[in-house]
């Protein structure tokens, strides 16, 4: 049994930001930090004080994650990114929101007090006899405190208050992971009610000392209910009292790591906060405890015995019930665990030709098919998304590439057209509207054509999972409409060109082809050239030209791409035999992990990495069986290290390279002794981007660390924590858990199994309800005895799965009386779906 948390934020817009730059404008983009880390980093929006971001992540986390914030910034080119405000989201919040938050929330200032981070190691103890009792307080260590200086470290001692006295720890210099190891007494007050107050301080020569945190001693009310989310300024604090006497009489000690916390909230300014402007979220938290993947298997059979047998006339699929009960906010996470799921199963294209079929049964126009948001169009996108990456950037990334580069004003809206000064220094000539017109429609038809030359020759190189799912629904649509033999043309194009191609033409950043968003020029020529593939998939060019009488320039080039888009599609769907004698054609480069350009700095070790590119560049390439290493991507490789050799891929201190876009990879070099590699990245989303593809791959290798040196050897110490011990314990503890999610990421079967049972288990009386809805007709035609036939059905098998209190789960299968099927999980399937495992068999886990 394993929990899990899972963040999904969505970062849509802000709007009313103040104005940071001397323009009058600003140049936002966010920071998301979990438990003040910096996770993610959005797209820089130019010059506009209500950007659109529309950016989406879901984030792997620990369990016992506190808070999330976000920062909006202002980025500047010659000096420091100014702090516009944030919002702080506790996991209390979340918590009352289990189906995620949506909405607008005010930005608040930034307060340097409440900027606190870290957790401290006590140990407390009451010593003494009845007459003369002391209470001791050891301070053991602190980790991952707030950086206060500008070397990006920080000067810290601990102060300690009681009974109205005062002690003080001596000071570590430049640590954000000092040890103390020091002890400090007080006399015991009678009676025993008095707190002790422990607190973390940032020691300066010149000015006043800087607040790092203090451990709670009482418990902090914080806001309650979705009117009041926007207005929490800092996390809340524990709910339990921290140091209570009476409770260290009782235990006679208490030791562990302690959370920092904010000394207090100040009063909430509402004029200023509602002055900072505001962004809209989309937030939502996940717990999940993933049970054995054994207790999830009559789930799992029931859903590959109904793809399995087809559609069936007269039987109320379980597909089609999810397809109606679903909302249109889940339809999105069903279809892509449904997809994932049968991928594991080998059954996805099974499932996809089910989905098909129970389309098609439904009344359609063959014009129309799969436009609307359906299971079978979610999850048909789904799939592409999932197997189709790859080749997605194969066949689009040169075009994007070239319209990113070349910036070229492309515009065919005469009511939108610039009029621009052209010509010499000496000469100007003023273009006219038609000049610019028709250089515009030259520009588009020369990315159009040399995307159309792309898709055409990509057929070879599509991945045969889809050009089998692709040919199926080929098959399908031809047999429903044969009167209309363009439907099933139309009907792969209304997912290859509309739901794959056109949306990352038009949003590059979004499917990973473009590290950020393009400006206003860039992102009007990308909108055309997604409009114009639109078309081409429409295969009816002349339609759209009815709409927008403007596109009339480019309908000559439109008809031609639709011819070739036909003949593509044809070569497509082709037979398994023609796709054997095309597998010598073009293929795109092998799928890798994650690959780019990396510096490796200069460190002692000796290991191969080291010793052959220290303080180089090198092209970094990570598969599923090494991590490999050359000069450029087509040299040669100087070498690379085994995945199983990895034991942790972790962040790096700023302090240490003057860079917080550094991250280490500890591993086994060739006679067994551990080096440790620093690999500088460009930018925070990059450096994430390699921590979580590293961490996935290397997650299940048994001698991963547990705990890591955040700093470097120098010297003859780390420059972290200080200590001595170059091959010791690590000071922080390694975050294999926190990983970004992706579309390529490995298939997680019993994670896709449990969500889809949770899916089901709130759905339960609506299921049955139209269950019971959609039986009606076949009981009408039945008549009387198929009515009571129907009515004497029994659920042979029953799956149920349950986690109490304790966390005990069951997973039995075995016949029961209709009696006892009342009480029965099962109830939230039909009876006719029970049918799943061997009859007779019984299965029971018990996880505590």
């Amino acid at each position: 049994m394993a929990r899990r948390s899972a963040l999904s934020i969505r970062i849509v817009e802000g709007r009313n930001l103040p104005a940071k730059d001397i323009t009058g404008s600003s140049d936002p983009y966010c920071i998301v930090k979990i438990d003040d880390e910096a996770i993610i980093r959005t797209a820089t929006v130019w010059k506009t004080l209500s950007p659109f971001w529309g950016e989406e992540y879901e984030v792997q986390l620990q369990p016992g994650f506190h808070s999330i914030s976000i920062y909006v910034m202002d980025e500047d080119a010659l000096s420091r990114d100014d702090i516009i405000g944030k919002v702080c989201i506790t996991r209390d919040m979340l918590a009352e929101h289990p189906k995620g938050y949506s909405g607008w929330m005010s930005l608040s200032e930034v307060d340097p007090d409440e900027e606190v981070q870290g957790e401290i190691h006590l140990r407390v103890e009451v010593l003494g006899s009845q007459g003369s009792r002391r209470l001791r307080c050891s301070v053991l260590e602190a980790r991952d405190l707030a950086r206060k200086d500008r070397n990006g470290a920080s000067d810290p001692f601990v102060r300690l208050r009681y009974n109205g006295k005062t002690q003080e720890s001596t000071v570590v210099k430049k640590s954000c992971y000092p040890r103390w190891n020091e002890a400090f007494e007080f006399e015991l007050a009678e009676p025993a009610g008095e707190k002790l107050c422990v607190e973390v301080w940032d020691w300066d020569l010149v000015g006043r000392n800087d607040f790092l945190g203090k451990v709670s001693p009482k418990p902090f009310q914080c806001c309650r209910g979705p009117a009041q989310l926007h207005t929490q300024p800092a996390p809340a604090f524990p709910s339990q009292v921290v140091f209570s006497i009476q409770g260290l009489e009782a235990a006679g000690q208490e030791e562990g790591w302690f959370r920092l916390w904010p000394d207090k909230s100040k009063p909430t300014d509402d004029e200023r906060r509602g002055s900072l402007g505001s962004l809209q979220l989309q937030v939502k938290l996940r717990d999940e405890t993933v049970l054995p993947s054994h207790c999830y298997q009559p789930l799992v059979q029931l859903l590959c015995q109904e793809v399995k047998s087809g559609r069936q006339d007269g039987q109320v699929h379980l597909v089609t019930l999810l397809d109606e009960t679903t909302t249109a906010e889940c339809r999105q996470e069903v279809a892509i665990n449904l997809v994932k799921l049968f991928l594991g199963q080998g059954l996805v294209k099974e499932f996809l030709d089910l989905l098909f079929e129970l389309e098609l049964a439904k009344p359609c126009e063959p014009n129309t098919l799969f436009r609307s948001n359906s299971l079978a169009s979610k999850s048909m996108e789904s799939f592409l998304k999932v197997t189709g990456m790859p080749y997605l950037h194969f066949v689009l990334g040169p075009t994007i590439t070239r319209v990113f580069e070349e910036k070229k004003y492309v515009e065919l809206d005469p009511g939108k057209v610039e009029i621009r000064d052209v010509g010499c220094s000496g000469l100007h000539r003023v273009q006219t509207e038609s000049e610019v017109i028709e250089q515009g429609r030259q520009h588009l038809q020369s990315y159009l054509g040399e995307l159309l030359d792309a898709i055409v020759r990509s057929a070879p190189a599509c991945p045969p999972l889809i050009r089998a799912a692709f040919r199926q629904l080929f098959q399908r649509v031809g047999e429903r409409f044969p009167q209309h033999q363009h439907a099933k043309f139309v009907a792969v194009t209304s997912f290859l060109c509309l739901r794959f191609f056109s949306p990352a033409v038009m949003t590059p950043k979004l499917f990973q082809l473009r590290a950020a968003h393009a400006d206003a020029r860039t992102s009007r020529t990308l909108l055309l050239l997604a409009k114009a593939i639109q078309l081409v998939g429409n295969m009816e060019p002349a339609a759209g030209r009815a709409k927008e009488t403007w596109l009339s320039p480019l309908l000559p080039a439109l008809q031609q791409g639709t011819a070739r888009m036909r003949d593509f599609i044809t070569r497509l769907v082709g037979t398994e035999e023609d796709q054997g004698e095309e597998e010598g054609e073009g293929r795109p480069p092998p799928a890798v992990l994650k690959e780019g350009l990396l510096l490796v700095h200069k460190t002692r070790g000796k290991g191969p990495l080291l010793a052959a590119a220290a303080g180089k560049k090198l092209h970094f390439c990570l598969t599923g069986e090494s991590l490999s290493f050359g000069k450029s991507p087509a040299a040669e490789r100087i070498g690379a290290i085994a995945l199983g050799d990895i034991l942790a891929a972790e962040k790096v201190e700023e302090k240490s390279f003057g860079s917080s876009h550094v991250m280490q990879v500890v591993y086994l070099a060739t006679g067994g002794q551990q080096e440790t590699a620093y690999l500088q990245c460009k930018c925070v989303n990059e450096l994430n981007q390699w921590l979580s593809a590293l961490r996935k791959v290397c997650g299940n290798n048994p001698r991963v660390l547990r705990s890591y040196h955040p700093g470097v050897f120098r010297g003859d110490k780390w420059s972290c924590c200080h200590q001595r011990d170059r091959t010791g314990l690590g000071c922080d503890r390694t975050r294999h858990g926190v990983t970004l999610q992706d579309w390529s990421d490995p298939l997680e079967p019993t994670v896709e199994a449990q969500r889809l049972f949770q899916h089901l288990q709130g759905l339960r009386g609506t299921l049955r309800d139209k269950y019971r809805e959609l039986l009606q007709p076949e009981l009408a035609q039945s008549g009387p005895r198929g009515e009571a036939v129907a009515l004497r059905r029994e659920p042979p098998v029953s799956v149920s799965v349950s986690v109490s209190v304790s966390v005990s789960v069951s997973v039995s299968q075995r016949r029961r009386p209709r009696s006892r099927w009342r009480h029965c999980p099962q109830r939230l399937l039909p009876p006719a779906w029970g049918r799943c495992g061997a009859a007779g068999s019984a299965e029971r886990a018990e996880v505590t």
